[in-house]
């Protein structure tokens, strides 16, 4: 195959490879993260896609999205033919990792899903911020709060100095690899620092339900037997 350039949200070239990297945004136009902090999370999505994460595609075809504290949206990146209406589901995951996370706790998505399940503690959550569907196209929302609430793993917090600054949403596969992508990309961009968390360990990691274990705590299910376990991600 012919090497392709790899471009990220602001439009500079980082590499070559045999994947097509596109991106929307500029994080000066009101976002309040800089240019480096988003595209050093963001250029990690080029080291994490070729390698073993538990999904449907190796390598990865993937939406990533980077949010502020205040919910706007920073950046838009898509690697390879990855499913169109999962630009709107990476964002709402990383919207959603930063409104519920804070100096105290880190929730990721994948975290909240048993919990909001019918008879969850959390119920009903899921209709709390919906998606503004004016930024459904591709290319809107930047500087902007396009909200949603994802409750299935793809989203975590970024932290940096013990607090929050924004999220981290990847959508593409299954709940359960786009989790895997997130968590990975986070901690090469060494914006994992959380406080404390409630799934596995005492982290924001997936914490995965047993088999025919119904919904409980903030523990999520399988979804396919090549899951990547939580220590190995």
């Amino acid at each position: 195959m012919p090497k392709i350039l790899l471009v990220v949200a602001l439009g500079a070239v980082l590499a070559s490879s045999d994947l097509v990297f596109a991106g929307e945004g500029d994080p000066n136009q009101g976002c309040s993260l800089s240019s480096k902090v988003v595209n050093g999370v963001q250029s990690q999505l080029a080291a994490v896609v070729p390698l073993d994460n538990g999904g449907i595609f190796r390598p990865s075809r993937m939406w990533s999205a980077v949010v502020d504290r205040q919910g706007r949206l920073c950046s838009v990146i898509v690697v390879g033919d990855a499913w169109p209406g999962s630009r709107a589901i990476a964002i709402a995951k990383a919207s959603t990792a930063n409104d519920f996370s804070n100096d105290g706790l880190a929730l990721s998505t994948a975290n909240l899903y048993s919990a909001t399940q019918p008879g969850g503690s959390l119920y009903g959550l899921n209709n709390s911020n919906p998606f503004n569907p004016d930024f459904l196209q591709q290319g809107t929302g930047i500087g902007r709060v396009p909200g949603g609430i994802i409750t299935f793993g793809g989203g975590v917090a970024l932290y940096s100095g013990g607090e929050v600054i924004g999220g981290l949403g990847l959508s593409g596969d299954s709940a359960c690899a786009d989790h895997v992508i997130a968590y990975r990309m986070r901690r090469n961009a060494g914006l994992d620092g959380i406080p404390a968390g409630v799934g596995f360990r005492g982290t924001d990691n997936i914490d995965y339900l047993t088999p025919n274990q119904p919904p409980t705590g903030f523990k999520h299910p399988h979804c396919f037997p090549q899951d990547i376990a939580p220590g190995s991600i």
